[in-house]
């Protein structure tokens, strides 16, 4: 996945953000899962790190010492935060307190529906079955 990519998911989890208070866990790591094909420890991670100062440090730290984050994703995606987040308050003080309701509820169950039905991809990372050890003589 490249840069702007990277940038357009920040950019969108900032509108997000702006119109509805929501980012990491509801935008950005589905973003990370279904369009950069991250696993889900390194799109939460990442995630972490793109919103670093001071809500995911201490995580995106843990993250980072396991290999599980991606720091040139996490600062591409916290530069698009910085500049959707002021066009999502905008778009998000136009509209009425029910329209604003509704379509975050509509988000959210679109969101919920592609979580429950997506399959999984197979991970490079998870381990074969290894041979059961020999016993000693």
């Amino acid at each position: 996945m490249g840069t702007w990519n990277y940038l357009l998911i920040g950019l969108g989890a900032g509108v997000l953000a702006g119109l509805f208070g929501v980012g990491g866990g509801i935008v950005i790591v589905p973003a990370l899962i279904f369009l950069a094909r991250m696993e889900p420890q390194t799109a939460t991670g990442t995630s972490l790190a793109a919103l670093l100062l001071p809500v995911g440090a201490l995580g995106a730290y843990e993250y980072y010492r396991h290999g599980q984050l991606n720091l040139v994703a996490a600062a591409l995606i916290a530069l698009g935060l910085f500049l959707g987040a002021g066009v999502g308050a905008r778009f998000s003080l136009m509209l009425s307190g029910v329209a604003l309701r509704r379509v975050f509820s509509a988000f959210l169950v679109l969101i919920a529906i592609r979580m429950w039905f997506s399959q999984p991809k197979a991970s490079a990372k998870t381990p074969a079955a290894e041979p059961a050890p020999e016993a000693a003589h």
